[in-house]
Protein backbone atom coordinates (compact mmCIF):
# COMPACT_ATOMS: atom_id res chain seq x y z
CA UNK A 1 0.00 0.00 0.00
CA UNK A 2 1.30 3.48 -1.03
CA UNK A 3 1.53 6.32 1.63
CA UNK A 4 -0.16 9.35 0.38
CA UNK A 5 2.16 12.31 1.98
CA UNK A 6 -0.07 15.73 3.77
CA UNK A 7 2.87 16.73 6.17
CA UNK A 8 1.17 19.69 6.74
CA UNK A 9 -2.05 17.88 8.00
CA UNK A 10 -3.25 17.10 10.87
CA UNK A 11 -6.01 14.34 11.96
CA UNK A 12 -8.62 15.15 14.56
CA UNK A 13 -10.49 12.44 16.41
CA UNK A 14 -14.50 12.71 16.98
CA UNK A 15 -13.98 12.91 20.37
CA UNK A 16 -11.85 16.31 20.75
CA UNK A 17 -14.56 17.96 18.08
CA UNK A 18 -17.30 16.44 20.65
CA UNK A 19 -15.76 18.76 23.06
CA UNK A 20 -14.76 21.74 21.32
CA UNK A 21 -18.67 21.90 20.07
CA UNK A 22 -19.92 21.66 23.72
CA UNK A 23 -17.59 25.27 24.21
CA UNK A 24 -14.88 23.20 26.11
CA UNK A 25 -12.15 25.60 26.44
CA UNK A 26 -9.21 22.64 26.52
CA UNK A 27 -11.06 21.60 23.04
CA UNK A 28 -11.16 24.89 21.52
CA UNK A 29 -7.45 25.68 22.64
CA UNK A 30 -6.01 22.82 21.66
CA UNK A 31 -7.57 22.96 18.12
CA UNK A 32 -6.91 26.76 17.84
CA UNK A 33 -3.32 25.71 18.37
CA UNK A 34 -2.65 23.09 16.04
CA UNK A 35 -5.06 25.34 13.64
CA UNK A 36 -1.94 27.78 13.65
CA UNK A 37 0.35 24.94 12.82
CA UNK A 38 -0.98 22.71 10.07
CA UNK A 39 -4.18 22.05 8.38
CA UNK A 40 -6.96 19.77 10.17
CA UNK A 41 -8.35 17.24 8.76
CA UNK A 42 -11.77 14.89 9.53
CA UNK A 43 -12.11 11.18 8.41
CA UNK A 44 -15.82 10.98 7.24
CA UNK A 45 -16.31 8.45 10.11
CA UNK A 46 -16.04 11.91 12.47
CA UNK A 47 -18.06 13.07 10.14
CA UNK A 48 -20.71 10.46 10.49
CA UNK A 49 -19.82 10.00 14.08
CA UNK A 50 -20.95 13.85 14.73
CA UNK A 51 -24.21 13.28 12.55
CA UNK A 52 -25.10 10.65 14.54
CA UNK A 53 -24.91 12.87 17.73
CA UNK A 54 -27.31 15.21 16.13
CA UNK A 55 -31.06 15.83 17.52
CA UNK A 56 -32.39 17.97 15.51
CA UNK A 57 -31.70 20.14 11.83
CA UNK A 58 -30.04 23.00 14.29
CA UNK A 59 -27.70 20.79 15.56
CA UNK A 60 -27.03 19.37 12.01
CA UNK A 61 -26.77 22.79 10.46
CA UNK A 62 -24.03 24.05 13.08
CA UNK A 63 -22.11 21.13 12.53
CA UNK A 64 -21.68 21.00 9.24
CA UNK A 65 -20.79 24.98 8.97
CA UNK A 66 -18.21 23.60 11.97
CA UNK A 67 -16.71 20.71 10.11
CA UNK A 68 -17.09 22.74 6.45
CA UNK A 69 -13.46 24.45 8.61
CA UNK A 70 -11.71 21.23 7.82
CA UNK A 71 -10.50 18.94 5.02
CA UNK A 72 -12.96 16.06 4.69
CA UNK A 73 -10.69 12.45 3.95
CA UNK A 74 -13.09 10.42 2.35
CA UNK A 75 -12.43 6.21 2.93
CA UNK A 76 -11.04 4.33 -0.32
CA UNK A 77 -9.61 0.49 -1.14
CA UNK A 78 -6.52 1.58 1.05
CA UNK A 79 -8.26 2.96 4.54
CA UNK A 80 -10.81 -0.11 4.08
CA UNK A 81 -7.73 -2.40 3.98
CA UNK A 82 -5.67 -0.94 6.56
CA UNK A 83 -8.41 -0.88 9.03
CA UNK A 84 -9.39 -4.60 8.35
CA UNK A 85 -5.41 -5.43 8.81
CA UNK A 86 -6.05 -3.20 12.60
CA UNK A 87 -9.06 -5.24 13.32
CA UNK A 88 -7.66 -8.37 12.82
CA UNK A 89 -4.43 -7.48 14.38
CA UNK A 90 -6.07 -5.87 17.59
CA UNK A 91 -9.65 -6.37 17.81
CA UNK A 92 -9.28 -9.08 20.73
CA UNK A 93 -6.60 -7.90 22.30
CA UNK A 94 -6.94 -4.62 22.79
CA UNK A 95 -10.58 -4.35 21.90
CA UNK A 96 -10.25 -2.30 18.52
CA UNK A 97 -13.54 -0.61 17.32
CA UNK A 98 -14.74 -0.60 14.05
CA UNK A 99 -15.08 3.72 14.04
CA UNK A 100 -11.17 3.55 15.51
CA UNK A 101 -9.62 1.36 13.22
CA UNK A 102 -11.24 3.28 9.90
CA UNK A 103 -10.17 6.65 11.65
CA UNK A 104 -6.61 5.33 12.65
CA UNK A 105 -6.01 3.55 9.06
CA UNK A 106 -7.28 7.13 7.65
CA UNK A 107 -4.36 8.83 9.55
CA UNK A 108 -1.93 6.08 8.74
CA UNK A 109 -2.61 6.00 4.86
CA UNK A 110 -2.64 9.78 4.88
CA UNK A 111 0.91 9.39 7.10
CA UNK A 112 -0.79 12.68 8.62
CA UNK A 113 -0.73 12.49 12.97
CA UNK A 114 -3.91 11.76 14.94
CA UNK A 115 -4.75 14.14 17.54
CA UNK A 116 -6.93 12.34 20.15
CA UNK A 117 -8.51 12.68 23.67
CA UNK A 118 -8.86 9.02 24.13
CA UNK A 119 -4.80 7.87 23.68
CA UNK A 120 -6.26 4.21 25.31
CA UNK A 121 -8.05 3.70 22.39
CA UNK A 122 -5.04 4.16 19.51
CA UNK A 123 -1.62 3.99 21.69
CA UNK A 124 -1.13 -0.26 20.81
CA UNK A 125 -1.28 1.02 17.33
CA UNK A 126 2.45 0.68 16.38
CA UNK A 127 2.16 2.31 12.78
CA UNK A 128 -0.20 5.25 14.00
CA UNK A 129 1.76 8.69 15.10
CA UNK A 130 -0.81 9.42 18.15
CA UNK A 131 -0.40 13.10 18.86
CA UNK A 132 -0.95 13.91 22.68
CA UNK A 133 -4.46 16.01 23.81
CA UNK A 134 -2.47 17.90 26.33
CA UNK A 135 -1.82 21.81 24.97
CA UNK A 136 0.94 22.46 26.74
CA UNK A 137 2.51 19.36 25.70
CA UNK A 138 1.56 19.63 22.14
CA UNK A 139 2.83 23.29 21.51
CA UNK A 140 5.89 22.03 22.47
CA UNK A 141 6.26 19.28 20.78
CA UNK A 142 5.29 20.70 17.23
CA UNK A 143 6.86 24.95 17.62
Amino acid sequence: MGLRRLSDIIVVDTDILIDAGRGIGQALDCLGEYERQRRIAVSVITKMELVVGCRDKRELHGMEKFLSRFRLLHLDGNISQKADELLLQYRLRHGLLIADALIAATSISWNCPLLSKNQRDYRFISELDLLPYDLLISAHLYK
